[in-house]
């Protein structure tokens, strides 16, 4: 399955009296006219991936799986072994991605239905309409999960406002995610292949006469339901909510991999010209896991290794493409995922059965909805060949300031609320990234700094019995030296009093007295 790559050259018999007259002139491509502070504007790729471990990657240490091509970003620019998505869910963290604002800042980012309004004001300054007001056209491939319209959405016409009204210029998108309705692809604002005689309903709250479901039909499944997931069947899987009508627009969950994959080629293709940007999210390895045929069985680890062994090949063939269309020296590409690791989300399909000696949190404590390490702190690499020397880097970095950096890299002068500029960070050039930043699990913080963090004590149950993952709740302050202590095994903070009241000081001038006064005081 691995892409066989090849260099492309093209040669020019161009004399350099020549080029300096066109430089002059004209200027050169995706270059701005001589004396712009932006200097040039490369191609910007953005891979965001789903639920994807620290642990899940080669070039973090796994000698179980292998992730040949994401290895290769990362041997060929910098693997960041300190960079964190804001939250340790899915929407949350993309609502940060875009906006370079914390995503608690907005009380309604959290995981939403299929049928959630856009969560994006649009008036807000945002990372694509940044770069789209420096001249870049902008795209998006893959998951939004991040509402649209106004909450009561006619899914035959024109699905407004979404991914457009927010900066971007083309978008082949999924509504929310593969276990949740609508189970159709949205191309700016239409759904692809409707037909009008078979129209959509969708219903998060009470189903559709006679429309089968997982919970009543086990019979029609392919894929059983652990929890959550017993609504709608579509293609034998059951989903979350409600979905009637729609039949040819539906997607095929095993081709769904290679056709973001060719509209993510198409995209490139077509823009070759540049300057262009593409968010190109990967549904990979969020649940339901459903790995083309071709990749079944390739890992030995059920669906959930099959599809990151897919996603790695995905990640392969992108580039190449950007390669064969002579743009590989001229994109700035980042590489992460929007949270951390879950094994049984919601569907019985092997995860836990046949992990075996696989740690997809690495070193790290937790999982996705928690907040210990293993929640937010996840792959991040940024890649530009010939640009950036290869190195590893322990700077604190954060999804957070892909913005503020991008904004620097073309000169503008925009920039997200919590963004913070480490364009130098980010292309190797220093070592010095942020001082501290807040965490978020469903609606919790904490908060980090230096190589401390802190974690205030929270209410609820300490584990998440359904996915089996530590949530980071505990009746009393928990503070972690993560140099000494990375697994966060020891809580220091009896024993380390003026470390805690620092950090507390610190967490409290960021969240707000009143914002930290609602998790500090335990009911």
């Amino acid at each position: 399955m691995k892409p066989n790559h090849r260099a492309v050259w093209r040669t020019a018999a161009v004399s350099l009296t020549a080029v300096l007259y066109f430089v002059l002139i004209h200027g050169c491509t995706n270059k701005e006219k001589p004396g712009d502070a932006s200097a040039q504007k490369p191609n910007i790729v953005v891979i965001y991936m789903d639920d994807l471990g620290y642990g899940d990657v080669g070039a973090y240490g796994t000698t179980v799986l292998e992730t040949p091509n994401i290895d290769a970003l990362a041997s060929g620019g910098i693997r960041f072994t300190d960079g964190y998505a804001t939250s340790a869910t899915c929407t949350p963290s993309r609502y940060a991605l875009l906006t370079g604002r914390y995503p608690w800042r907005n009380e309604q980012a959290r995981i939403l239905p299929g049928t959630a309004p856009l969560l994006i004001d649009t008036a807000r300054t945002t990372l694509p309409k940044m770069l789209k007001a420096r001249g870049y056209h902008t795209g998006i491939v893959g998951k939004w999960h991040l509402g649209l319209g106004d909450g009561n959405v006619d899914w035959n016409g024109h699905i407004s406002p979404g991914p457009n009204e927010v900066g971007f210029d083309h978008a082949h998108i999924m509504a929310a995610t593969q276990d949740r309705v609508p189970t159709v692809y949205i191309e700016n604002g239409y759904v692809v292949g409707l037909d009008p005689d078979d129209p959509i309903m969708v219903d998060y709250q009470n189903n559709f006469e006679g429309e089968p479901t997982g919970k009543d039909n086990p019979e029609l499944l392919t894929m059983k339901w652990h929890h959550g997931h017993n609504s709608s069947i579509v293609n034998g899987i059951p989903r979350i909510g409600f979905m009637k009508g729609g039949e040819s627009a539906k997607w095929s969950d095993i081709d769904m991999a290679d056709h973001f994959l060719a509209k993510a080629q198409a995209y490139v293709k077509e823009h070759r010209d540049g300057p262009f940007f593409l968010y190109y999210a990967l549904p990979q390895p969020h649940v339901p896991r459903t790995p083309h045929p071709r990749f079944e069985g390739a890992t030995g680890m059920g669906p959930r290794g099959d599809v990151i062994a897919e996603a790695d090949w995905v990640i392969g063939e992108f580039m190449q493409t950007l390669e064969e269309e002579e743009l590989l020296e001229n994109t700035l590409i980042f590489f992460s995922s929007d949270n951390g690791p879950v094994l049984n989300d919601g569907y019985y399909d092997d995860a836990v059965e046949k992990l075996g000696e696989h740690t997809p949190w690495g070193p790290l404590r937790g999982g996705k909805y928690s907040l210990f390490e293993a929640g937010t702190r996840v792959p991040f690499i940024v890649y530009w060949k010939g640009k950036i020397e290869p190195a590893v880097s322990d700077a604190l970095v954060s999804h957070l300031d892909i913005y503020a950096s991008l904004a620097a890299l073309v000169g503008s002068d925009q920039n997200g609320p919590d963004s913070q500029d480490l364009l130098d960070v980010f292309r190797g050039k220093s070592g010095q990234g942020r001082e501290e930043l807040v965490i978020e699990a469903t609606s919790r913080t904490a908060y980090r700094k230096g190589n401390w963090v802190m974690i205030p004590p929270y209410k609820g149950p300490t584990v998440n019995t359904q996915v089996n993952i530590e949530l980071g709740n505990s009746d009393v302050y928990q503070l972690y030296d993560l140099d000494a202590d990375i697994g966060q095994q020891v809580n220091l903070a009896d024993t380390h009093p003026e470390k805690l009241k620092e950090m507390l000081e610190g967490y409290k001038r960021i969240r707000g007295e009143q914002g930290a006064a609602k998790e500090l005081v335990l009911e």
